[in-house]
């Protein structure tokens, strides 16, 4: 499988925008690179690479769609989708072929027939497959995909909807950068210190009043001096 090319210049602190445009401009050149040959039915491992770069493209164009206009985003997304699929088509039965050649090696010759019959359909489809890849091909070409990509990626701009912004907000330019071995957030404390600062002064502790406390002792809702009560002092009252 081919390896991923670096991106020039990406690094973390890198504005969202500028990373948008330096991903998706080297990915898509990544992926056409990848399709010299790609229909060689010989060599099934130009199809897997083109398939590998397909996804590649895919995943950060997904990731980066708040920075692109959805009029000519949307679209090249789903020519990418149908060439991915394409490449589907043929890389399927290439992995099923690959297999069975294994396992034909491994039996006894007596067998070779039985494996070829089986693989007859598969190879069919495969025939099937690298008609309908090179016809996707011819597609991108006709609309010249490749070169709309690149004019997609040289259009990136800052999200407008903080919403959609899918990656860290960029910090003020007069912010400190951060500490790396600061300790992570406390989400306790700041839930803490949230609550303080909407409401700095504490509610006053309660008092306690003596003769209530007497009350609950008793059991009888009055105090036990409490001349209208039917404590010991009402009761002699009484006699």
């Amino acid at each position: 499988m081919a390896k991923a090319r670096d991106i020039p210049g990406l690094h973390a602190r890198m504005p969202f925008a500028q990373a948008a445009a330096a991903t998706v401009a080297v990915r898509a050149e990544e992926l056409f690179e990848q399709s010299e040959n790609v229909l060689d039915m010989d060599d099934i491992e130009r199809v897997h690479d083109m398939r590998v770069a397909s996804r590649r493209l895919r995943a950060v164009m997904e990731i980066y769609a708040p920075c692109f206009p959805p009029g000519e985003f949307k679209p090249l997304l789903k020519e990418v989708k149908a060439l991915a699929d394409a490449l589907g088509a043929r890389r399927d039965p290439d992995v099923l072929l690959a297999q069975l050649a294994k396992l034909e090696g491994s039996l006894p010759k007596a067998n070779a027939p039985g494996v070829d019959a089986f693989a007859a359909p598969i190879h069919a489809e495969q025939q099937e497959g690298n008609e309908v890849l090179a016809a996707a091909l011819d597609q991108a070409e006709h609309t010249d995909l490749r070169g709309r990509l690149q004019l997609l990626a040289a259009s990136a701009a800052a999200p407008e909807d903080a919403e959609d912004f899918r990656g860290s907000p960029p910090a003020p330019p007069d912010a400190a950068p951060p500490d790396p071995d600061a300790a992570p957030p406390d989400p306790a404390g700041e839930a803490v210190a949230a609550a303080l600062a909407a409401d700095p002064e504490p509610a006053p502790a309660a008092v306690v009043d003596p003769d209530d406390l007497a009350v609950h002792a008793n059991g009888d809702g009055h105090g036990a001096d409490d001349p209208g009560g039917d404590g010991p002092d009402a009761g002699g009252a009484g006699a």
